[in-house]
Parts: structure tokens; sequence; C-alpha cells
């Protein structure tokens, strides 16, 4: 149960990580102008301002020491957001490299900081998943957050390498529709999973 809980933490992270956003916006356009070892600098910055995110959410969650039925509220709200991001993912089309980012340190930790959609996804789809973790295994609430940053560095590392070694193959716009409505469909899948333990929970309270 454990390990599938963390197998769930390293794919939301590795799904999460190739969502079109200023991150890989960014990434791509670093790529094109200084190769693919330069831009895993943007990358790794990104990572370690997103870890902080998601350690303030999950620190300050879990400190108020809220009961069970109120992650398992959260856990609907964040099928609910999961649904709301796939619907976006499903209708990308294109992959848009033309967006210029700066990429001092300071822009790229306020791009992030000011990511309402990071956010939300934190507090209503991971931070739950985390704690509910915490419960079942010392630090379990960290060891989560591990993954799902482990599973979004693979991911656009793998994206941004990608990028650069296929960039003509995925501007085919056959073929990125396709790739996106899988991962959208992983996204749909992880929402429902999510309602249904919430629901079993909330009934047999």
């Amino acid at each position: 149960m454990i390990i599938q809980e963390l197998f769930s933490a390293f794919i939301l992270g590795l799904v999460g990580g190739i969502i079109p956003g200023p991150v890989l916006a960014a990434t791509f356009t670093e790529v094109l102008q200084s190769g693919f070892v330069k831009s895993m600098r943007i990358v790794l910055l990104a990572m370690a301002s997103e870890t902080l995110v998601a350690a303030i959410c999950l620190i300050v969650l879990a400190s108020l020491n809220l009961p069970e039925f109120v992650f398992r509220t959260l856990s609907l709200i964040g099928a609910v957001v999961l649904i709301w991001i796939s619907t976006s993912i499903w209708k990308i089309d294109k992959l848009n490299t033309k967006q210029r980012v700066h990429f001092s340190f300071g822009k790229i930790s306020a791009m992030i900081l000011a990511n309402g959609m990071l956010w939300t996804f934190w507090i209503t789809v991971c931070v739950p998943k985390a704690i509910l973790l915490s419960h079942k295994i010392q630090f379990g609430g960290f060891l989560f957050l591990i993954f799902v940053e482990l599973g979004w560095l693979f991911s656009t590392s793998l994206v941004a390498y990608i990028f650069s070694q296929f960039r003509g193959l995925l501007a085919n716009p056959k073929v990125i529709p396709i790739m996106f409505k899988m991962f959208a469909l992983a996204f749909v899948y992880f929402a429902v999973s999510s309602a249904y333990q919430s629901i079993v929970f909330f009934l047999h309270r």
C-alpha cells in the first residue's frame, strides 16, 4: 500500500512536470538559445522553488493537526482540480516556445510562487495525500513530497531533452494532441481514484 502511494506520488509529479506553463516555456527557450545542458539550470531552480511551496503547504497543514475527514474533503476538491487540469491538457495542440522569460533565480522564484495553479495543486491534491501517508509511516508526508518532486524533475528533464533532440517531430500538429490527451487521461485516473477513496472513507464513518 505504501509503495503504491509513493508510486502514485511519482506519477503525479511525472505528469505535472510536462504540463505546459512558464517553467517549460523558459526551459524550451533556453534549449533553443543555449542547448539542453544549460537549460537544466532553469529546471533545477524551478524545482527548488516548487519544493519550497510544497514544504510550506505540508508543514502548515500538518501543524494544524486537522482530523482525517478534512483531508478527505480536500481530496475530493483535489479530484475536481485534477479534472479541471485534465480538460486544459486535453485541449493542447502545440508547444509554445515563443514566450520569452528572464532566467534569473528571482524571476523563476516569483514565477513559481505566483502560480496559483501550483498552490492549488499542492493544497488540494498532493498535501492531503502526503499527510494521510504520514499517518501510515514516519516522515511519510515528506517522503511523498520527495517522490512527487523526483517525478517532476524526471519528466521535465526528459521533455526538455526530447525537445532538444526531436524538435521537428514534436512540432508536428498530429503528435502533440495525442501525447497530451494521454497525460490528461492520467490525471482523470488519479481524480477518480482520489474521489473513490474519499467517498469510501465517508461511507464507512
